[in-house]
């Protein structure tokens, strides 16, 4: 039966190609108010996908910024209901120069496709689409029970989507969640991941005198905002990349040596780490392997800061103000609130006199990690194996998907994390891409699974 389904989507693969060109030219920025309707848009075109695949209860739910596309397709309640989570909101395709093509004018090159949201996430969830409408398509059914859940903001944190999902638990309710949202170990080498870190946002500002001022006139007499910036920021790790906050790492749990077996028995090299980042070395929190410090330790990083004057040349200028912003990965026991708690602490106990402060919190997400013995992870690593021919690792993801944890906690879910993106592809930088093999044999094995999850019961 499923050989029919691969013909089936080798025949149309041109027709799906185009398709999904079409997705990714729809510049759906969350994070830019100017984008709204381009996420609207991006939100209709998700309806409508399902709607051709043969999804039924098609609904845009609006929420109090970007919709959530929600669809299903219910046979035998006797069989298990999987919820599949993805998102159509994209990340900002800054900067522009360094983009070899247009950022939403998708083009294939070398058996990859280039375009912002290619591999995060609107190539992974237009996969799952797919893969489900060739199921109908070719065998008149699907072998487990279906539902949709697409939102539009989980580049910006998911704000909506708990309060969401907590009204609508029961248009929720699966036996498992399945998410595209993650990247294999590497080229042909399928990986499951069973734990994603936290995160927690904030924003610095500090703010000077009411205007900037003529640094000859007042050097030396008042606070440059931008230098009590560089202390804040320059007290926040040792010169071994510790975090020096207190009380970050109270809760953060000892690594067993079983995981620490199991990680070094990966075989990932340093080398191979330097390669993907396009750095000469690498840099971290002494007394742990790159894995470890990747994966299971958390981090506090800066991920923006200005202020002053930025133009060609000297203007010489004392700034009225300077801004930084801040993310921290988390792992588990962690706390996002706890956390965001600490840092405000210690950037009030660091903030140099002369300035004023505020902090802004913005993105939240607890940590999570799942049992990798669970029968829908197994069996999702059996499906990866009989499509790549190799066996799927288990692993752990240094990144954050907010809702993870609320499908844990709040519906119940355990949550596999089925990833067919490649560690080199560039989400969030220029020239993201997603590699065709992986988008053909994304789909061939998420049949398997399919097909293989219909007889287990859990």
């Amino acid at each position: 039966m499923l050989n029919n389904v691969f013909d089936y989507l080798i025949k149309e693969r041109d027709t799906h190609l185009q398709e999904l060109t079409e997705f990714l030219s729809i510049p759906s920025i969350s994070a830019l108010p100017d984008h709204k309707e381009d996420v609207r848009k991006a939100a209709e075109w998700t309806a409508k996908a399902l709607e051709k695949a043969g999804a039924e209860n098609v609904n845009i739910y609006d929420t109090s910024r970007h919709p959530v596309v929600y669809g299903d397709y219910i046979r035998d309640e006797s069989r298990p209901t999987v919820l599949i989570y993805g998102h159509y909101d994209v990340q900002p395709a800054d900067p522009l120069e360094l983009w070899e093509s247009a950022p939403f004018d998708p083009e294939i090159r070398d058996e990859k496709i280039f375009a912002r949201g290619a591999s995060d996430d609107k190539g992974q969830v237009f996969m799952h689409i797919k893969a489900f409408e060739a199921l109908l398509k070719v065998t008149g059914n699907a072998p487990v029970n279906f539902k949709f859940c697409i939102e539009g903001e989980e580049e910006i944190g998911s704000p909506n989507l708990p309060k969401f999902a907590e009204e609508h638990r029961e248009l929720l309710s699966a036996d498992a969640a399945v998410i595209s949202d993650t990247s294999m170990m590497e080229k042909g080498r399928p990986s499951i991941c069973y734990g994603l870190r936290g995160l927690c946002g904030l924003q610095i500002d500090l703010k000077g005198a009411n205007a900037d001022l003529h640094s000859g006139l007042y050097g030396g007499a008042v606070q440059n905002p931008i230098h009590a910036l560089a202390k804040i920021v320059s007290s926040f790790h040792d010169f071994d990349g510790k975090i020096l906050v207190d009380g970050f790492y109270d809760q953060v749990e000892t690594l067993t040596e079983q995981e620490k077996e199991a990680y070094d028995a990966l075989g990932l090299e340093d080398d191979s780490f330097k390669s993907q980042a396009g750095v000469k070395e690498l840099f971290g929190e002494s007394g742990y392997s790159t894995v470890e410090r990747l994966w299971v330790r958390p981090t506090l990083e800066v991920n923006g800061i200005g202020g002053g004057f930025q133009g060609e040349g000297i203007k010489t200028v004392i700034p009225s103000r300077a801004s930084a912003k801040i993310t921290c990965r988390l792992v588990p026991n962690q706390d996002p609130d706890e956390i965001a708690r600490l840092l405000e602490e210690h950037i009030k106990k660091h903030t140099p006199p002369g300035v004023e402060l505020s902090v802004s919190l913005f993105d939240k997400g607890a940590p999570y990690v799942t049992p990798f013995d669970h029968p829908a992870i197994q069996t999702a690593g059996k499906a990866y194996e009989k499509v790549y021919g190799v066996p799927a690792v288990f692993t752990r993801g240094g990144g954050s998907i907010p809702i993870v944890s609320v499908f844990d906690q709040l519906l119940g879910l355990p949550v596999v994390l089925m990833g067919f993106g490649l560690p080199e592809e560039n989400f969030h930088a220029p020239n993201e891409h997603f590699h065709l093999e992986n988008f053909d044999k994304g789909m061939q094995t998420l049949c398997h699974y399919w097909a293989d999850l219909a007889e287990e019961r859990f």
